[in-house]
């Protein structure tokens, strides 16, 4: 039986966009442990267009030295997308028509990891399709850009593990309730 797992880097104040010029300082070990587990643990990413567009942009030219660059560029992608019909980079399917049907096909054979896509995870989160949400909470108020949660549907959630890393970062997971 495969899963949806979501993992978001987000700051106190709820901001997940340009995590890069942020969230760097409280990158170390313990926190690169989890995002590798997290990544182990999946078969697919699944992805919302705009950080499909983001990814499919940087990844296929990236330095092939890196390891990511391989693990990326080789993994099985999902994009949930209305207007992709012609997916460049390789390895992807792109969902849509029924996305909920279509992901709960998916995910019943398939272990899939979200990264970033927040429009995607609180849609997933509403229909009630994300099985783990894993929250990287840094301790920082960011105070401006986008953020994960808006005005939507109600959605109870149920906290099943947390962690604080030496950095102060909460690794916080969630299930629905």
């Amino acid at each position: 039986m495969g899963f949806i797992k979501s993992s978001l880097f987000i700051s106190l104040d709820g901001v997940i966009e340009k995590p890069d010029a942020w969230h760097f300082p409280y990158f170390d070990d313990q926190m690169g442990a989890v995002v590798g587990q997290l990544m182990g643990e999946t078969d697919a990413t699944l992805l919302g267009r705009r950080t499909y567009d983001e990814f499919a942009s940087y990844w296929p030219t990236a330095d092939p030295a890196d390891p990511i660059t391989g693990v990326m560029n080789g993994a099985r992608k999902y994009v949930v997308s209305t207007t992709l019909t012609d997916p460049s980079w390789q390895n992807t399917t792109v969902v849509n028509g029924d996305v909920k049907a279509e992901l709960t096909k998916i995910k019943s054979t398939t272990r899939l990891g979200t990264t970033g896509s927040a429009t995607l995870v609180r849609g997933l989160l509403e229909q009630g399709l994300i099985d783990e949400l894993h929250l990287l909470v840094h301790p920082i108020v960011v105070g401006h850009g986008k953020k994960l949660f808006t005005d939507g549907a109600t959605v109870p959630l149920k906290l099943v593990d947390s962690t604080t890393f030496g950095t102060g970062v909460l690794h916080l997971v969630y299930a629905n309730a």
